[in-house]
């Protein structure tokens, strides 16, 4: 008994912390009277970030599911950002291309023991910008310190941008090319060509990279202190599934098919029912066993053999259209 009352206080605890984790519907999103589905876009996406600070390079990869709890994915090595949350950073700095601090912070979602809070505030970007369409989602829930002594709030914006031609999806698949986490430090001049040596394997590692690769669907915008002294990820995410009227187009697309296969289940429910009922009314009115239970038996039975006669019907008719008419001579 002391078990099990342990575990109801225990998931009773848990539950502000679950109903707080499930405010951000991806699959229903209303507003003004627009709904909006953005589930196609879950599953855990990495963005890679560099910058040269104080003479070493800081490289930050964000990883992020905004659908649901980033799971395994929110541990890396020896860095552990929390199961629990939606949206996390992981800091590396380099100096002379080692490796030499590492660190993680989350930016969006709950404690790793389901408390705090993930507030969820969603915007059309057509209330500022009449000109552009799709959702700016403002999530919270992270803490960030950039030397201060005290942790600052931190959250995310992701601005779902309409865009028919892209799924959304682009270019998140594909494997982050080297010089993109191995990022090392521009010629002292700052023109960003680098020292033209390569790695070790021979590539050139490039330029610090600035978060933006061509032709990716989700795009990094900027990561920084915002006007409430919090610290706010920027993100830009062009995708079809923000567009105010997609739901709406795909549903009248497959109207006339969906019609259709009500009708064809109507049907046959109706043929199941009337056998059901009827091989039960013979059966308990005459006490019919076998063929004789299901209503109009006879003429169930000689059905192939009506076919047959259909058959042979159709055939001679078409075989007879070519005949001569008038009499035949005798």
């Amino acid at each position: 008994m002391r078990v099990l009352s342990s575990a109801v206080v225990t998931a009773a605890s848990l539950l502000p912390g679950l109903v707080s984790a499930i405010n951000f519907d991806c699959e229903h999103i209303k507003k003004d009277n627009y709904k909006y589905d953005l589930s196609p876009l879950g599953g855990v996406h990495e963005l890679y970030h560099a910058e040269k600070v104080d003479g070493s390079i800081l490289n930050t990869t964000y990883v992020l599911n905004v659908c649901n709890i980033l799971g395994g994915a929110a541990i890396r090595g020896n860095l552990n950002c929390g199961r629990s949350r939606n949206i996390c950073g992981f800091e590396y700095t380099y100096e002379d291309g080692n490796p030499t601090s590492s660190r993680t912070f989350p930016i969006v979602g709950l404690e790793p023991m389901g408390g705090g809070e993930k507030d969820v505030e969603i915007t059309r970007l057509k209330t500022d910008d009449s000109e552009v369409e799709g959702l700016r989602v403002k999530l919270t829930g992270g803490h960030y310190s950039n030397g201060e002594k005290k942790k600052k709030d931190a959250g995310a914006v992701i601005e779902f941008i309409c865009d028919p031609a892209l799924s959304g999806l682009e270019g998140l698949g594909e494997e982050e090319p080297k010089r993109l986490i191995r990022a090392r430090a521009e010629d002292e001049d700052g023109d960003g060509e680098g020292d033209g040596e390569g790695n070790d394997d021979g590539e050139d590692d490039g330029p610090i990279n600035n978060g933006t690769v061509p032709g990716r669907s989700l795009q990094f915008k900027s990561f920084g202190k915002a006007d409430d002294d919090t610290y706010v990820l920027n993100l830009n995410w062009r995708t079809r599934y923000a567009c105010d009227n997609y739901l709406e187009e795909r549903g009248s697309s497959s109207s006339h098919w969906g019609f259709f296969t009500w009708l064809i289940v109507i049907f046959f429910l109706c043929a199941a029912a009337y056998l059901i009922f009827g091989s039960w009314l013979n059966y308990n009115r005459y006490g019919a066993r076998g063929w004789d239970l299901l209503p109009h038996g006879d003429t169930i039975r000689d059905v192939p053999y009506l076919f047959q006669d259909w058959l042979r019907r159709v055939v001679n008719t078409f075989q007879g259209s070519g005949s001569r008419g008038g009499y035949s001579a005798v």
